[in-house]
């Protein structure tokens, strides 16, 4: 992996961890992160031994506490809309192939939660606390929020928290289904690589074929999402996977998946 400024790789076996290393900055978006994190996901997207991808943030203190605000400032309306049309780490993780999983501790504030609404799974400690405060500035979620958001917990859920800018615990948030686990502090990093390596033990054409179904799902009608759920069951037929895979369970094995 290249070395970054605002960001850390680390490889554990068939798991990577990104990691937005801006501590002092409670890891705050700025460009610099997103150009690194969109290069970094490039990486990584290609590594055939990475499966799975988990990001989180340094320091006990916060995931990601939103955008850098600083940078808000001189920006146009037009300098602005450019920004958020370039490759942004929001929609290079959304269109991440392999399944992503966001380990939160601590804030989880505006643009931060907007990246994890990118991931496919949120797994969190008691200290998260989310929210989408973009309304106590006079703006709104730009990066994803508004769309991702209320998919994932529903329309009236969404409105408050956007509407209120309030944050929200982690109990609120795993009730409302905006989270999937919620571990002590002490074993969230074990837990959620107990997770990440489960599902990267699966087969990797099927996972990736999987996310994509899913993503579909909620961004199509029923009938235009069945009609693709069998195009993609079909192309797991083409694969030595899915021959390993059905052998291994006529042979009372574990099967061993190549991504082939």
């Amino acid at each position: 992996m290249a070395n970054y400024e605002t960001i850390t790789v680390e490889k554990r076996n068939s798991v990577a961890i990104l990691t937005i290393n801006r501590p002092d900055k409670l890891n705050s978006l700025n460009t610099k992160v997103h150009e690194e994190g969109v290069n970094a996901l490039d990486e990584l997207r290609n590594d055939n031994e990475v499966r799975v991808l988990v990001i989180t943030g340094a320091g006990e203190k916060s995931f990601i506490a939103g955008a850098d605000i600083s940078e808000f400032a001189e920006r146009t309306p037009v300098t602005q809309r450019n920004t958020f049309y370039q490759r942004t780490l929001f929609n290079s993780i959304d269109a991440f192939p392999k399944p992503v999983i966001a380990m939160v501790n601590g804030f989880c504030l505006g643009g931060g939660n907007e990246l994890a609404l990118a991931c496919d799974l949120r797994i969190c400690s008691p200290n998260a606390k989310f929210s989408q405060p973009e309304i106590n500035l006079g703006l709104m979620p730009g990066g994803g929020g508004t769309q991702r958001l209320t998919r994932l917990v529903g329309e009236g859920r969404s409105m408050e928290i956007m509407l209120t800018g309030d944050m929200i615990d982690a109990e609120t948030a795993y009730n409302f289904g905006l989270v999937n686990h919620v571990y002590e502090a002490g074993e969230l990093e074990a837990k959620t690589l107990e997770l990440a390596n489960k599902i990267a033990e699966k087969a990797p054409i099927a996972l990736q074929l999987c996310k994509e179904a899913v993503k579909f799902a909620s961004r199509s009608n029923l009938d235009e999402g069945l009609r693709r759920e069998v195009d993609l069951f079909a192309i797991c037929f083409s694969t030595e996977d899915k021959t390993e895979g059905v052998a291994a369970f006529l042979e009372k094995r574990k099967p061993v998946f190549k991504g082939k």
